[in-house]
C-alpha cells in the first residue's frame, strides 16, 4: 500500500515537471531577452534624447522611469507565464506593497523630491548649487538623488527628499553677481589716496562692469583699521577672477602708494620688581 502511494506521489510529481518545466524554462527565456530588450530601448531613448537635444535635466529621470515600468511589465507578464492568478499575485504585490512604502518612508520621499525638483526646476544641470552645507555644480538629477560635484572634484551625493524641502542658493540664476570685499588701512595714512587706487583699479579693470556702478566707502573705524567696503558688479562666470585680481592688486598697489594694511599687533610690557 505505502508502495503504491509513493508511486502515485512520483507519477504526480512526474506529472508537474513535465507541465511545468516547459512553462518554466520559458518563462526564464522570456526574462532574459526581456531585459536585454529593455536595456536597448532605454538606450536607444537616451540616444534619442540626445540627438533631439533635450533637456539634460530630464533624461536620468525619464530613462530611469522607463526602465523601471518595463521591468515591472516583464516580470507580471513573466509570473502569468509560470502559471501564477494575477489576482492574488496583485493582492500580494499590493499587502507587499504596503509594508515595503512605511520601510522605505525616505526613499519614497526622495522620489517625491526629485519629480518636485523636476518640475518646478529651482535648478539644473551645470549650475553652482549650495545647499545641505555642500557646494558644487550639478552634474546629474536622478530618481533619488542630485549629484553634485565640488570646486575640488570630489562627488557630493545630495538625496532629493531634504533638497526639495530646504533652503539653497541657486549661484546661477542671474547672469551678473556683486563681487563684496573689504580693504583696511591704517588710521595714519589717507583715506583719499587709498580710494584713488581702489577706484581706479575697478575702473581699469575690463570685466568689472560699468553699470550697475561700483562702490566704494568707509564702512567701519575698526581697533587698529580704517576699512573699506568695496562692491563691484561683474558676469557670474568672472566672479572669481575678479576678486582674487583685487585681493592681490590691492596689495601691490598699496605698497607702491605707502599705505600700509594692518595686521593684529601685541605690545608686551615686561616690568622688573
Amino acid at each position: 500500500m505505502d508502495l503504491n502511494k509513493m508511486f502515485e506521489k512520483s507519477d504526480q510529481l512526474w506529472t508537474m515537471a513535465l507541465e511545468y518545466a516547459p512553462k518554466l524554462l520559458l518563462a526564464i527565456l522570456t526574462l532574459i531577452i526581456g531585459l536585454w530588450i529593455v536595456k536597448m530601448i532605454t538606450k536607444g531613448i537616451a540616444k534619442l534624447m540626445d540627438k533631439n537635444e533635450l533637456d539634460p535635466t530630464l533624461k536620468p529621470f525619464i530613462v530611469s522611469m522607463l526602465s523601471i515600468l518595463l521591468k515591472i511589465m516583464l516580470f507580471i507578464a513573466v509570473i502569468g507565464m509560470i502559471g501564477v492568478q494575477m489576482t492574488s499575485f496583485i493582492a500580494i504585490l499590493g499587502a507587499a506593497g504596503l509594508a515595503v512604502g512605511m520601510a522605505l518612508s525616505g526613499t519614497l520621499q526622495n522620489f517625491a523630491g526629485g519629480v518636485m525638483i523636476l518640475i518646478f526646476k529651482p535648478f539644473k544641470v551645470g549650475d553652482l548649487l549650495e545647499a545641505q552645507g555642500y557646494l558644487g555644480v550639478v552634474k546629474e538629477i536622478q530618481l533619488f538623488n542630485t549629484i553634485l560635484l565640488s570646486l575640488d572634484n570630489k562627488t557630493i551625493i545630495i538625496p532629493n527628499g531634504g533638497l526639495s524641502t530646504g533652503s539653497m542658493i541657486n549661484y546661477s540664476t542671474q547672469p551678473t553677481r556683486r563681487v563684496d570685499m573689504t580693504f583696511g588701512i591704517g588710521y595714519s595714512d589717507d583715506i583719499d589716496k587709498a580710494k584713488g587706487v581702489l577706484e581706479g583699479l575697478l575702473t581699469n579693470h575690463p570685466k568689472v562692469l560699468k553699470d550697475p556702478a561700483h562702490f566704494i566707502a568707509v564702512s567701519e573705524l575698526a581697533d587698529s583699521s580704517v576699512n573699506f567696503t568695496v562692491r563691484a558688479w561683474v558676469n557670474a562666470a568672472d566672479y572669481w577672477e575678479v576678486f582674487f585680481y583685487m585681493q592681490e592688486t590691492v596689495k601691490k598697489e598699496f605698497d607702491k602708494n605707502n599705505i600700509g594694511i594692518p595686521f593684529p599687533q601685541r605690545d608686551i610690557h615686561v616690568y622688573n620688581h
